[in-house]
């Protein structure tokens, strides 16, 4: 093999080799990302199911209120008049 063919070969394998890296690590970084997305939608489920927790005690408070002030009724009103 002439010189020059030994450094088209040789510079032939490192740009692969570099391309390849490259990629690989490319993929590496973006694993990461979705990963920390999925995080970032796990905490966020638990924030809004933390506040319909909130919101769900502080209704159940308010009812707890208008019962004692309002009477109500178990009774269905008849439709038909």
């Amino acid at each position: 093999m002439s010189r020059a063919a030994k450094v088209t070969l040789g510079l032939s394998v490192l740009g692969s080799a570099l391309i390849v890296w490259g990629v690989h690590h490319l993929q590496e970084k973006e694993r990461e990302t979705m990963f920390q997305g999925v995080l970032r939608d796990d905490e966020r489920r638990r924030e809004k199911m933390r506040q319909r927790e909130e919101d769900l005690q502080r209704s159940m408070q308010k009812r707890e209120v208008y019962e004692r002030v309002q009477t109500v009724s178990r009774q269905a009103p008849d439709p038909r008049g």
